[in-house]
């Protein structure tokens, strides 16, 4: 399948939404980060994927760990640099797409991928390799996502059933690693302007 025409041109795209002062997304982690943080190895390296304006890496520097971060949008990275250093913290920032990001192979104690759902399927899979490779034995990938429901909420994420993740989905793509929890379920989300409402979600915390 192609990529849909919103995504196109991801750079683009994403620099028009972020755009703004206001953070689209909030400053505050994501929760199901926030609830599932405890699972990562202490004081380990981690990287925060498609990062936008640093809600999740800020926070997690602001736990002790040592993160990295990227984005292809480089107002996001920039707005993400100076909330990092209103907080007082130091992330790694980089700007760069799924195929642009040097991927360290075994290196990371713990990867954070939070509605990284720009992704088509074929950029998913490369996506999704990539964080597995990354992680050290031992490491821990925190993801959330929206399944095909969304569509009908509409309060976030693209409109596209191809992006959306189910569990046979996250099960396959992900049968290198340990799962240590699966859930789908319904929440309120209020994620700054971006994610608002009730949603249809899904969880997955693994270990490789």
């Amino acid at each position: 399948m192609s990529t849909p025409p919103a995504f196109t041109d991801a750079a683009e795209t994403w620099n028009r939404r972020y755009a703004g002062d206001e953070f689209l997304f909030g400053t505050e982690p994501n929760a199901w980060l926030r609830e599932h943080a405890s699972s990562l190895p202490s004081g380990g390296r981690i990287l925060s994927v498609a990062d936008g304006e640093g809600r999740n890496s800020v926070w997690l520097a602001r736990q002790g760990f040592q993160v990295d971060a990227f984005d292809v949008a480089d107002r996001a990275v920039m707005k993400a640099q100076a909330f990092a250093r209103r907080e007082g913290v130091s992330v790694n920032f980089a700007v760069a797409d799924v195929d642009g990001y040097h991927w360290p192979g075994a290196a990371y104690a713990g990867v954070a991928a939070i509605f990284v759902q720009f992704a088509d399927p074929a950029t998913r899979t490369r996506l999704f390799e990539r964080i597995v490779r990354s992680l050290k034995p031992g490491g821990v990938l925190i993801l959330q996502g929206y399944t095909p429901k969304q569509l009908e909420y509409r309060t976030g994420g693209p409109p596209f059933l191809s992006h959306l993740y189910t569990r046979e989905l996250l099960e396959a793509a992900f049968a290198d690693l340990s799962i240590i929890e699966l859930r789908e379920y319904e929440a309120e989300v209020q994620e700054g302007q971006g994610h608002s409402g009730q949603s249809a979600l899904i969880g997955l915390v693994a270990r490789r």
